[in-house]
C-alpha cells in the first residue's frame, strides 16, 4: 500500500474507502520451526536427480485487541528424491499488526492478503537457510499471489457442503 502525506489527497485512481488507512508492523518472528532430515546421511549424497518439491501456504489472522492482529504464514516444504524422502520444512513466521481506518468490508483483504505480502520476504528466507544448514542447496520459494490465495481460500469457504441443498 503506498503512503501519502497526512492530509494530501489518495493518489488518481485509488479507492477512496481507503484513505486513512493505517497498516504498522509492530512485531515479526518465527512462531515455530522445523527441520527433518530423515534419512541422513544418505539424503545427503550427491545426485543426478532432481528432487520433488510440494509447497503448502496457509494466512491465518487472530485479533489481540481492538486494532491489533496476529497474522501468520504458514509455510511446509516436502521433497523427495526417487519418491524416498529427503527433508521437510515447517515454518509458522508471524507478525502483529495494528490496522486503523479500514472499513469492515476492507479489514479481512488487508489481513490475509497485505500482511502476508509484507511477512513472506522474511519467511522465505528463514527457509532458504534452514534447508541450506540442513545439507541441501537453499529452497528459494518463488513469490506468492496472495490475492488468488485469498479468492481461493473464501470460494472453498461459500461452497455449500455436500449433500446440503
Amino acid at each position: 500500500m503506498a503512503e501519502t502525506e497526512p492530509g494530501s489527497p489518495p493518489p488518481e485512481g485509488a479507492d477512496r474507502s481507503l484513505q486513512g488507512l493505517s497498516l504498522v508492523v509492530n512485531a515479526q518472528y518465527v512462531k515455530d520451526l522445523s527441520f527433518e532430515n530423515p534419512r541422513a546421511p544418505a539424503s545427503l549424497v550427491a545426485t543426478k536427480e532432481q528432487p520433488q518439491i510440494d509447497v503448502n501456504v496457509n494466512v491465518n489472522a487472530r485479533g489481540l485487541q481492538p486494532g491489533v492482529f496476529e497474522v501468520t504464514l504458514s509455510i511446509r516444504a516436502d521433497a523427495k528424491i526417487g519418491g524416498e524422502p529427503a527433508f521437510i520444512a515447517e515454518l509458522e513466521y508471524a507478525g502483529v499488526f495494528t490496522v486503523a481506518g479500514a472499513p469492515e468490508d476492507v479489514l479481512r483483504p488487508v489481513l490475509l492478503i497485505e500482511c502476508p505480502r509484507l511477512l513472506f520476504p522474511f519467511a522465505r528466507r528463514v527457509v532458504a537457510d534452514v534447508t541450506r544448514d540442513g545439507g541441501f542447496p537453499p529452497l528459494f520459494l518463488n513469490p506468492i499471489d496472495f490475492v488468488s490465495l485469498y479468492r481461493r481460500q473464501f470460494a472453498l469457504q461459500d461452497q455449500p457442503a455436500a449433500g446440503q441443498a
